[in-house]
């Protein structure tokens, strides 16, 4: 089995940002190739394009959880219900371990700016990002070996 967390983490460091780093770790169960999963979370880096607002890894963990457990039926009442229940439950299971899902609070409050920072040795020193992806994959790991993931959507499935 792919680490995830290790390869999100990789990805990461490789100039992925945040959420495609998360996202495109899991193309092995998703069923993207890796262009649609980086093309897809490539907005969502930095907080939603670096407004620091949802941290990127827990938006990539959200839409792989999307992919694997969503719902496609608009009058799926249930559906709907479960897989946000399973949102609160993954984003709270972060909040947890690091205090926070928005971004802006994992980076002690740095200014919004539309232009992505260079990837220095001091960026990757006062940046938690690279966890914070870990993080995201792992707790989708974890979640995914207990509960069984539907056969449906085309995704290819462990």
């Amino acid at each position: 089995m792919i680490e995830h967390k290790e390869l999100a983490a990789q990805l990461f460091l490789d100039g992925y940002n945040c959420a495609q780093a998360v996202m495109v770790a899991f193309t092995d169960v998703t069923g993207l190739d890796r262009d649609a999963a980086a093309r897809t979370a490539s907005a969502f880096g930095g907080g939603m394009g670096r407004m620091r607002e949802v941290c990127g890894a827990v938006s990539g963990m959200l839409m792989v959880t999307s992919l694997l457990y969503g719902y496609e039926d608009p009058k799926d009442a249930a559906g709907k219900r479960e897989l946000y229940k399973l949102v609160q439950e993954l984003a709270g299971k972060f909040r947890e371990q690091t205090g926070s899902i928005v971004c802006r609070d994992l980076l002690k409050n740095p200014p919004s700016d539309p232009n992505p920072s260079p990837r220095t040795a001091e960026y990757y020193k006062v940046r938690p990002c690279a966890r914070m992806v870990m993080l995201a994959a792992e707790i989708l790991d974890d979640y995914m070996a207990e509960h069984p993931i539907p056969q449906k959507n085309g995704c290819v499935h462990l």
